[in-house]
């Protein structure tokens, strides 16, 4: 993973360092969020303000750089406006902190404020990456899952400041829909539809470019299927939690259950087929097919007997290893499109004048595999310690869990951050959007 593919067109996206200062911003808010996660306080608090450090801080965060520096550069357009893609981040990022501060602070009066800050910063983000995807010519596969992830963008940074105001004035039942329906659809868009529809995006480009493969005849056919299917069960699912509907909470489960599933499956056949030599982020998406398949399969079970309760699949299993699918997949994207925006910015112009390295080379690998297992070690003992037949003879397993999944999100995000100290030539103002 040394040279960039033939047909990634850089210059088509904003200037590196407003997607670097993406990405950094969201390495803090997973600090920030493995931190409440491990030693914040118990119960709803610290549960929400963890979830929205991890899942809008890091995650989503994450994706609007992501997705401003990319959708321009696979899709061969200008991106729309670079102003907006500073400003974005200056108003989500505040946002979130904002919302998750007010949680542990008990102060919910700042929420709706921050929630509606966070909104404005996630609406620009989608009508900028929006009006870009909207001057493709022919969308393929990956603009379609990105064009669905910035619908539910929207919805769900509508939903949010109504749940906080909610929570302070009392603005809901609206139309018969109450605060729990409300909610429930908000996580659902907010996991299945933002998030997850742009890893599936993602993947369809990410596992055949970093494989160097294409995919087969049957992996096209499901892709095809799929790219109708998914959409169509993220909604359904969505639309059902809201109206409190089983029936239609189930159909788009196995709609959504049976698209991941089949996504695995594609992402494993890319990796099977490889000659690229293994590094830490083609091993992190083995890692991310076998949770897409594991949690598909415990997802089936779990919606179809619970389809409104169980949010993120089976009620145990589910949200464990929707974590590791979603949080591998940004770690291994993490680790070639940081270093990867550096190489561009500090050695693209030496190629062929003077011995450059390679991509991988801008990272530790060393540091990187003891991350991963940290992080899977962590992890596995987080899982036993939410297993109430096992948790009572492993005392233990939860804190030592918590203390080896921090010492793993401070080393990935140290790797990360080193690249950018090391290689890249960036000033404070760069980083904020106000220099080139």
């Amino acid at each position: 993973m040394g040279a960039i593919p033939a047909d990634v067109d850089a210059e088509q996206g904003p200037p590196t360092a407003v997607p670097l200062a993406h990405f950094l911003a969201a390495l803090g808010f997973l600090l920030a969020g493995t931190a409440v996660l491990v030693a914040g306080p118990a119960g709803r608090s610290g549960h929400l303000a963890a979830v929205h450090l991890l899942l809008a801080g890091w995650v989503c965060v994450t994706i609007m750089g992501a997705m401003t520096q990319f959708v321009p550069v696979w899709s061969g357009v200008g991106l729309h406006s670079r102003r907006l893609a500073v400003w974005q981040l200056w108003l989500a990022a505040p946002g979130f902190a904002g919302l998750a501060a007010s949680f542990l602070t008990g102060r919910l009066a700042l929420a709706p404020v921050a929630g509606g800050v966070a909104a404005v910063g996630v609406w620009l983000f989608a009508y900028n990456v929006g009006r870009t995807l909207a001057a493709v010519d022919e969308p393929g596969v990956t603009e379609r899952h990105f064009a669905v992830a910035l619908a539910c963008f929207v919805a769900v940074a509508l939903l949010g400041p109504v749940l906080a105001a909610d929570l302070t004035c009392g603005v809901l039942p609206v139309a018969g829909v109450g605060h729990v329906g409300v909610l429930r659809a908000h996580a659902t868009l907010a996991v299945f539809g933002a998030v997850l529809a742009t890893v599936a995006g993602a993947l369809y480009q990410l596992a055949t470019m970093f494989t160097q493969t294409e995919l087969g005849p049957i992996e096209r056919r499901f892709r095809d299927v799929e790219t109708v299917a998914y959409p169509v069960g993220v909604g359904l699912l969505a639309l059902g939690r809201l109206l409190s509907t089983a029936a239609l909470s189930r159909a788009g489960g196995v709609l959504v259950a049976a698209s991941i599933a089949g996504l695995g499956l594609v992402v494993a056949n890319r990796l099977r087929t490889t000659r690229v030599e293994p590094n830490p982020m083609l091993v992190r998406y083995g890692v991310v097919a076998a949770f897409a398949v594991a949690w598909a399969a415990t997802a089936l079970v779990g919606w179809w007997g619970e389809p409104l309760g169980a949010l993120y699949g089976h009620p145990t299993a589910g949200a464990p290893l929707l974590a590791g699918l979603v949080g591998f997949v940004v770690a291994g994207t993490l680790y070639h499109v940081v270093p990867f925006l550096v190489w561009v910015r500090e050695y693209s112009d030496l190629l062929g004048l003077e011995d450059v390295p390679l991509i991988d080379d801008l990272y530790d690998g060393r540091l990187a595999r003891v991350e991963l297992a940290l992080v899977l070690g962590g992890g596995a003992l987080l899982a036993v310690d939410r297993s109430t037949a096992v948790a009572a003879s492993l005392p233990w397993a939860g804190r030592a869990g918590g203390a080896l999944l921090a010492a793993g999100a401070l080393l990935f995000a140290t790797n990360l951050a080193l690249v950018v100290v090391r290689h890249g030539e960036f000033s404070t103002t760069d980083l904020l959007g106000v220099g080139g």
